[in-house]
């Protein structure tokens, strides 16, 4: 996912904040592009508010800024290659304009900080996820003619006092991050190393921010965390802790017509808790996004994943024995460290005992100072990656498939995201089950919730009438 400012902010729901983008008189702009996860794009948020603070205007056009920042990803390879690419573009640009600034910040900041300020010399500033509030003080430094950089993890930082400034456009949705980093050392993963250790914001600014959200018109929150299950933040004198569990509750209870979603649980730390929630609340969307990247249990235990595929299998179905009517959705890795035709069989049985409504499906890509880069050698032919890659497509595509045509006929309230890319006549929006639905318009508005039988399916797309 790319995300461009300026191209992307709904003038409507910004308030105050709007009005700082907005204002003409700051001779001092800013452009960003935002690669990667969800959570990089409301970090993306979180610095437009404090650029607006220190006076800085935002524009689409990346000419006229004096600030151009590149929110980045280190997942896989083809991701930074794309954002060098880019970087490599502005770094033309800047020998027109000599007084602009380039920033790299997030994961790929965090990892490749030496290279790029000093080999390549693409960048003037480089700061890291949790460094974002030295921003101001990074760009005093860079004018003064000298490269600046602030990588440094924190064990506190949540920016829980900041207010996101809602970059998203279509005021229905938005994002809200609960915790930052994570404790599970995935031998294939990055984040550890860019994000840093697990650390849970304040409950009581998630509520804040999510209701916030809601009075200004927004009907759906997706709360965010490189895994959310084990959310867990208590006061100082550890008097009061609060759960995933309890803060799903408590988000819940803002309004019954208030949406509400989380990404990404691991399955080893969603709990009978947080299923028996979701059962309770009409308002929580009956979809989970659970990972499973291998289901051969040798593979599993050389990711450091933690479960064998028996046990994940019986996660999935104690899911659909409390949430009978639960979506799930999935993420694959082919082609790890060793892989055999058994392994990757044993993914593919998965699969088909699982019927995935959604999958993320990718070739392993080995990322340099992980613990799979030092411990196992990448020794899987390419060519077989992209073989058993495309046998996990199709077979899950055929799934969807299967799976979409049994939602014919049925009723779904649908909340109005705006209209289909494809026929401006056409609406879409989401089921609860986060399947994405076209329908004629008529007299729906955005954010309306309306009522849509279904009529027909392609594999990712449900289409219907309004009743």
């Amino acid at each position: 996912m790319v995300v461009t400012i300026g191209k992307t902010i709904d003038e409507s729901k910004q308030g105050s904040a709007f009005e700082s983008i907005k204002n003409k008189d700051s001779e001092k702009k800013f452009y960003i592009e935002s690669y990667g996860c969800a959570m990089n794009f409301n970090d993306s948020e979180i610095v437009a508010s404090i650029l607006f603070d220190i006076g800085f205007g935002s524009t689409q056009f990346i000419e006229e800024a004096n600030l151009i920042l590149v929110n980045t990803c280190s997942v896989r390879d083809k991701a930074e290659q794309t954002i060098r690419n880019r970087l490599i573009h502005f770094k033309k640009l800047k020998s027109k304009n000599k007084e602009s600034l380039v920033v790299i910040m997030g994961c790929m900041a965090e990892r490749l900080k030496d290279q790029l300020l000093e080999e390549e010399k693409l960048v003037d500033i480089v700061i890291g996820p949790d460094a974002y509030r030295s921003l101001p003080q990074l760009i005093a430094e860079a004018q003064s003619g000298h490269r600046s950089v602030n990588v440094l993890l924190s064990r506190e930082e949540t920016y829980g006092d900041i207010n996101p400034v809602r970059l998203d456009g279509n005021g229905v949705s938005s994002f809200v991050s609960i915790m930052r980093g994570c404790n599970n050392m995935c031998s294939f993963c990055v984040v550890p190393f860019t994000r840093g250790r697990e650390r849970s914001r304040d409950a009581a600014t998630i509520v804040r921010e999510a209701k916030d959200l809601f009075d200004n018109g927004y009907r759906e929150v997706t709360l965010l965390g490189q895994n959310v299950d084990s959310y867990l933040w208590q006061n100082d004198d550890g008097t009061k802790r609060v759960s995933f569990a309890q803060l799903l509750e408590m988000v819940a209870l803002i309004h019954p017509k208030f949406r509400v979603r989380f990404s990404t649980s691991h399955p080893k730390d969603i709990t009978d808790d947080v299923l028996q929630v979701m059962a309770k609340y009409d308002n929580i969307c009956k979809y989970i996004h659970l990972p499973l990247q291998s289901g051969s249990s040798r593979i599993l235990q050389m990711m450091n994943r933690t479960y064998t595929k028996e046990w994940y299998l019986h996660k999935v179905n104690r899911i659909r024995e409390i949430i009978p009517n639960c979506s799930i959705s999935t993420d694959i890795i082919t082609g790890f460290c060793s892989e055999t035709e058994e392994d990757h069989l044993e993914t593919l049985d998965v699969i088909e005992k699982c019927r995935y409504d959604l999958a993320y499906m990718f070739e392993y890509s080995e990322r340099p100072g992980t613990l799979a880069a030092r411990r196992y050698p990448d020794d899987v032919p390419s060519e077989i990656k992209n073989r058993r890659l495309s046998e996990i497509i199709a077979l899950q595509r055929q799934i969807g498939f299967e799976l979409n045509q049994k939602e014919v006929g049925k009723v779904y309230e649908v909340l109005v995201e705006g209209p289909s890319k494809k026929n401006k006549e056409e609406y879409c929006g989401r089921a609860d089950n986060n399947k994405m639905v076209i329908f004629p318009r008529e007299n729906s508005s955005k954010c309306d919730f309306v009522k849509v039988k279904i009529t027909e399916c392609t594999s990712g797309t449900l289409k219907g009438v309004i009743v």
